[in-house]
């Protein structure tokens, strides 16, 4: 992006609005989660930010215990950003986004103890149910962070285990039994451009952020995981009110989970 349109997004913001005329803090008013859009996954969630599209399933497969965690189960999360999303993604291995947006999730799920592991967990040193989620984003309008954190804890509210038969699950009998989840984590990604901070951000304006940070917290507003990114440094001052900003935005977000 040219310096020209930095300007313009600059001016705008110092004048206390964006160019869709949100204000600075301000969520598109389009937020929308749908649950048990596919049978064909244990649980499934397809999540709406504006035109920001993902969709998320859940697998569940049985899988033996890391040798450091024997009685626990796991999770790993998949991101796959799409050519027809954005043409800003290209086709092959995941790329650094994609990366990037996968551990801060993975990381949020696990630092805010909402799966307990240990339930997970069929035979201890043996068996123990892995639960897989993929994400696929359809439409990069901006803010994928908060969409995809949202996708993801959505699918696993819809997950139901599947029935299981000589130590195999069979996918297509489903039982009453759920991922045993005891919190709520959620996630907001804050940015700043120069010296403004905004959340939900437009493509254009991720084009222009100086600094961003994930912040990902519980229900009592407790940190659970944190991820910088953008080139420049973050001043104690500006920390503080990306924290606050975080924290404060997530009660809006987590409404539409608890719906």
């Amino acid at each position: 992006m040219s310096e020209s349109q930095r300007a313009h997004i600059i001016g705008l913001l110092d004048a206390g609005t964006r160019l869709d005329g949100r204000k600075l803090t301000e969520y598109r008013k389009d937020i929308t989660i749908e649950r048990g859009f596919t049978k064909t996954a244990e649980g499934s969630a397809r999540v709406k930010i504006g035109e920001t599209e993902v969709l998320v399933g859940v697998k569940l497969e049985i899988g033996r215990p890391y040798p450091d965690s024997p009685d626990q189960g796991s999770i790993m999360i998949n991101v796959e950003l799409l050519p027809l999303s954005s043409p800003i993604f290209e086709t092959g291995p995941p790329g650094i986004q994609a990366i990037e947006l996968s551990r801060v999730i993975d990381r949020g799920i696990r630092e805010s103890h909402t799966v307990d592991f240990k339930k997970l967990c069929i035979e201890e040193g043996e068996s123990c149910w892995v639960v897989v989620i993929d994400i696929c984003a359809l439409n990069d309008a901006g803010n994928l962070f908060d969409a995809a954190s949202l996708g993801a804890y959505a699918a696993m509210q819809d997950v139901f285990f599947p029935k299981v038969e000589n130590g195999k699950p069979v996918y297509k009998e489903k039982t009453k039994d759920r991922i045993p989840l005891e919190h709520t984590p959620v996630l907001v990604n804050v940015c700043k451009i120069g010296p403004h901070l905004i959340v939900d951000p437009l493509p254009e304006e991720e084009e222009v952020v100086d600094s961003r940070l994930a912040v990902v917290s519980m229900e009592d507003g407790e940190l659970c995981a944190l991820q910088k990114g953008g080139d420049d440094p973050i001043s104690l001052e500006d920390l503080d009110k990306m924290l606050d900003l975080g924290i404060e935005k997530a009660k809006v977000l987590r409404k539409f989970l608890e719906k």
